[in-house]
């Protein structure tokens, strides 16, 4: 009997056998309902144990008898059976299971994972927030979008560069930038250019020149596990584009156009009483007239005839929209038309786009033209192959000169308030070969008009964006996939002293920059990757790779002095010509490995990365870097019907990274322009170090991500501890050593804070849902060593009127503001000098420049076909440093200087001998002294609350457009920048800073005023 049945069990193996071998080979793609791809879906022959998982791609293929039936199961989503019936390809669209949590999120090197399985924070932003109310610069539209991100930028015009911060600042140098990252592969976001307390322009950064119609999403990875794999560039987080791609099933010609107005707006809170003059004098012809052009010490407005800087008779009274009348309202237009689609090998998108740009300052602006193409295709079964590629031709018309006076327009805010701003067009004498026309005391501080009609300042830049990949799956458990990615641009910048500008050499101006520069950022890379579920319960995903990065940068500047023939803008034509070159070159090889352990509902992740830096000392340039992270699903092991998804997570990592310039561990020689024919060379006076080495960051990261209610209410919380060593500093020298400082591993910060986002459905009945989010950031910054001594405040920057700074100081936030307070004796009462004015105290930390405490608050509406969306974001505890509160005194336009007009002013306090001060000072003379000694008085509180977006959407019913030739048509009403729910600052808005560099943060003064955007947008997709 027994030998019987080892016989039918034989036979039944053996049929089980053939019925296998006459089985026929079924492939796909699982995607998403929103066209992700899912990675590790069970699919299982029902009945059987044989089975298999698709790949990072959403791809599988199984061996089934013709007749068999799938099983496709995915944790978070919904199971569905499928028959086979014959078909040797069956694409799966799953859709999300109410009662699951989970989707795919791009992670580092473009690794695909499932979101439950991470151990760190991450943070999507969908695309078409990006798009319907749009920023020149993408970057600005995150702003108030995810916790732990603050963006702060320059009021530099269209175009102008972003200062981007995930959790805090742990840099010195200010290269505490994330990395920007495009299709996986990492793009140069250099500062091309930026203002400092000597003037200058904006210039943008590298994506500034992205454009938004061509963004699927940007994912965040805030924390240093997330980044880990990127290497040092990575140390403070990274920001993911990924760009729009075509459909396998479908083909789409869609046209998006943009159309939107900026508007100036005046955030000055000016006197109005007294007018023009000096001395508590109306001028009395045009000499007096423009000494005190943009000074208001003279008498009380009352309309009487007076004469102006024109030579004209002009009322003495208030004039008003100065703002708004100089500064014109600029359009700003985008088309941008798409074609994509594909078929069962691959797919395909191109788009093209246009912008055109109008600066709020006339004749300024920029123009931007991009093409996008990407696409993937099957060459086989077992071989895919990606390509993207943009090319961009961004043309900058006149980038504003920002902070200095000099070539700087928007001086016009200075104008006394009894001066309309049209007397001083055009600007220049046009019959005295276009002199500029003087308006004030200073040639220095040249006529805003004459900036406008005469300046040139333009920037045009070519720039190629590609990266190309091919991937070969030797298994469905088992791929290698190679890649290139190249991003080259190509910048000339041409900028000039106009001729006829006052402070120029005998009025014959100047060519200050014909400047030809390249830059290149190049990765190639490999990885192995092996993804496996080893049972029921257990699967394993692990990769390999290295990476090999080059970055070069080549400049060639030509400029001189007084052009020969008037107005002829030529290097041929100047009396005297300069050459400068520059160039830089940094390689670093690296090598790396991920791997990810799942059990059930609990995932241990790793990652280390192996680079070798060639900006440091043959025997100090490695480092390794690994990390570790854990998430643990407790939601799998608790049956609550208000509890859908609860998630802990924690990791710990330790990234590094390498000195932000190259060329400082030996001496090398400068060959500048020779003096009457004789070669001259000189050497840096900084120290070379020979031994200088990586810095290091450490980071822990707790969290919780909380879903209640079907999904109704959302909660994500992270704590977050960072704290670099060895950063790369530099530190002073007594001259004596024949240097004035050294590059050395000495300082030191920590960063700590707070992440959480509020994600909350309060109203879904019928046609109608509102969710609501809100987002929350507190961080603590310090700095904990500078150079490892004397620990003396580094100063980093300044503003113009040169008596504060932003600096280092051990113990405070990085980017301190420090500035002069009051000298007080030991009761604290203010001490007077003789001259009746309060003298110069103690130079103190103010503040940081950079808030500590930020977020929004977003709201969505949609009725039926009907959308409004509203954001309003804040920030608080930052200073500025504003140049225009202390030239406001020093001109008598601030409120304050109203005190003491007619009698003069006495300063409470005590003269330095004690006694009660007495001393009566005219007003005209006190607060410009006062604001001189007292720099304290220009440090403001730039915290406030704005609504920064809303727009108001219809998308036409279906039934509509039945017989149209369109699929879909949505029209929508957009603002940015609406208005300001609370400020701490009378007479600027406190966004209205000159540099988008930590070294420069919270400086202000001549940028342009905040604009205020209205605007529609209409997205139509064919049939």
């Amino acid at each position: 009997m027994r030998r019987t049945i080892q016989l039918l069990v034989l036979l039944l193996l053996l049929c089980q056998g053939y019925a296998y071998a006459q089985a026929s080979k079924v492939s796909g793609k699982i995607t998403s309902t929103n066209n992700e791809p899912l990675i590790g879906v069970s699919i299982l022959v029902s009945g059987t144990t044989q089975g298999t998982t698709s790949d990072v791609d959403g791809n599988y293929a199984v061996n089934v008898p013709g007749d068999a039936t799938l099983v496709f199961s995915y944790v978070g989503y919904v199971s569905q059976t499928v028959a086979v019936k014959g078909r040797s390809s069956i694409n799966l669209i799953m859709a999300v299971d109410s009662k699951e949590i989970g989707e795919v999120v791009v992670t580092a090197l473009g690794i695909k994972k499932d979101e439950r399985k991470i151990g760190y924070a991450v943070t999507k932003v969908d695309g078409g927030l990006l798009n319907v109310a749009r920023e020149t610069n993408v970057a600005n539209s995150l702003q108030g979008r995810v916790a732990g991100l603050n963006v702060a930028g320059s009021s530099g015009g269209p175009g102008s560069a972003v200062r981007l911060n995930i959790r805090g600042v742990t840099s010195f140098s200010g290269t505490s930038s994330p990395l920007i990252v495009i299709n996986g592969v990492p793009m140069d976001n250099t500062v091309r250019g930026s203002a400092g307390e000597w003037g200058g322009a904006d210039l943008g950064d590298g994506i500034s020149n992205i454009n938004p119609d061509d963004i699927e999403n940007v994912t965040v990875l805030k924390g240093s596990t997330a980044s880990a794999l990127y290497g040092a560039r990575a140390a403070n987080g990274v920001i993911q584009i990924t760009t729009k791609s075509g459909s396998r099933t479908k083909t789409t010609i869609e046209y998006n156009t943009n159309f939107q107005i900026d508007r100036a707006v005046d955030n000055t809170n000016f006197q109005d009483q007294y007018g023009q003059g000096s001395q508590n004098l109306r001028p009395t012809d045009k000499a007096s007239a423009i000494v005190s052009g943009n000074t208001a010490w003279g008498q009380r407005l009352d309309g009487a005839q007076t004469i102006g800087i024109d030579g004209q008779q002009h009322a003495y009274s208030k004039v008003n929209g100065n703002i708004n009348n100089f500064y014109r309202t600029a359009p700003s237009w985008t088309n941008t038309v798409a074609i994509s689609g594909g078929g069962e090998k691959g797919t395909y998108r191109l788009s093209l786009s246009n912008l055109d740009n109008k600066s709020i300052l006339r004749n300024s602006g920029l123009t931007r033209r991009t093409v996008n193409f990407n696409t993937s295709y099957d060459l086989t079964k077992k071989l895919s192959f990606n390509l993207t590629a943009s090319y961009t031709d961004q043309n900058d018309q006149n980038r504003p000169s920002l902070s200095d006076s000099p070539l700087n327009a928007n001086n016009i805010l200075f104008l006394a308030p009894n001066i309309d701003q049209a007397t001083l067009n055009p600007g220049y004498d046009v019959n005295n070969n276009g002199l500029e026309t003087a308006w004030n005391a200073d040639s220095y501080a040249t006529n805003p008009w004459f900036v406008v009609n005469q300046y040139r300042n333009d920037l045009s830049r070519k720039r190629l964006i590609t990266s190309l990949s091919g991937r070969y799956a030797f298994t469905d458990y088992l791929s290698f996939q190679a890649r290139l990615g190249y991003d080259y641009s190509s910048d000339r910048r041409f900028s000039v002293t106009p001729y006829g500008t006052l402070y120029s050499n005998a009025g014959e101006g100047a060519l200050d920059n014909l400047t030809l520069g390249s830059r290149l950022e190049m990765n190639s890379d490999a990885l192995l990757s092996f993804s496996k579920n080893l049972n029921q319960d257990f699967s394993i995903s692990a990769s390999i790779g290295a990476n090999y990065r080059r970055n070069k940068f080549e400049s060639s500047r030509l400029y001189g002095g007084n052009f020969i023939v008037p107005y002829l803008y030529t290097p041929t034509n100047l009396r005297t010509r300069n050459l400068e070159y520059q160039f830089s070159e940094l390689i670093t090889p690296s090598v790396y490995y991920t791997a990810d352990f799942t059990y059930k509902f609990l995932t241990l992740s790793t990652t280390g990365r192996y680079d070798r830096f060639s900006t440091l000392p043959t025997n100090n340039r490695s480092i390794f870097t690994p990390s570790v992270a854990g998430s643990f699903i407790f939601s799998d092991l608790i049956d609550s019907p208000a509890l859908s998804y609860g998630k802990l997570r924690a990791s710990y990592a330790k990234t590094s990274g390498e000195a932000a310039n190259p060329y400082l561990t030996a001496p090398y020689f400068n060959i500048g322009n020779p003096i009457n024919g004789v070669p001259r060379a000189s050497t840096s006076s900084t120290l070379p170090n020979a031994n200088l080495r990586p810095y290091n960051l450490r980071e822990f990261e707790i969290g919780t991500e909380l879903k209640f209610l079907n999904g109704r209410i959302g909660l994500d919380v992270a704590y977050f501890d960072r704290k670099t060593t060895g950063e790369i500093v530099g530190a002073a020298l007594s001259i004596a050593s024949g240097y004035d400082g050294a590059t050395v591993n000495l300082g030191s910060t920590l960063n700590r804070g707070v992440e959480l986002a509020l994600t909350v459905v309060p109203i879904k009945r019928g046609a109608f849902t509102w969710s609501s989010t809100f987002n929350f950031t507190k961080l603590h910054n310090e700095v904990l060593d500078i150079d490892g001594g004397s620990n003396n405040p580094l100063q980093t920057g300044t503003y113009r009127p040169m008596n504060a700074n932003i600096g280092i100081v051990k113990g405070l936030a990085i980017s301190q503001i420090r500035a002069y307070d009051f000298k007080r004796d030991a009761s604290g009462n203010v001490i007077v000098g003789a001259d009746g004015v309060p003298l110069r105290g103690d130079l103190k930390p103010m503040g940081s420049g950079i808030a500590n405490l930020y977020g929004g608050w977003n709201n969505d509406f949609t009725f039926k076909n009907f959308s409004l969306s509203a954001l309003i974001d804040y920030r608080f505890n930052n200073k500025i440093l504003s140049a225009t509160e202390y030239y406001s005194y020093n001109r008598g336009l601030n409120q304050a200087t109203l005190a003491g007009r007619e009698t003069g002013v006495t300063a409470v306090g005590v003269k330095e001998n004690g006694q009660v001060n007495d001393i009566v000072v005219p007003a005209y003379e006190y607060y410009p002294k006062l604001a001189t000694n007292v720099s304290a008085l220009s440090v403001l509180d730039g915290s406030f609350i704005k609504f920064r977006q809303l727009t108001f959407g219809y998308t036409f019913n279906q039934a509509f457009l039945a017989r149209t030739p369109f699929q879909a048509i949505t029209l929508s009403l957009v603002g940015r920048n609406l208005f300001t729910i609370m400020k701490r600052t009378d007479n600027i808005d406190p966004e209205n800073t000159i540099s988008p560099l930590v070294s420069y943060a919270g400086v202000e003064g001549g940028s342009l005023p905040f604009a205020r955007t209205y605007g529609a947008t209409l997205n139509v997709k064919f049939k």
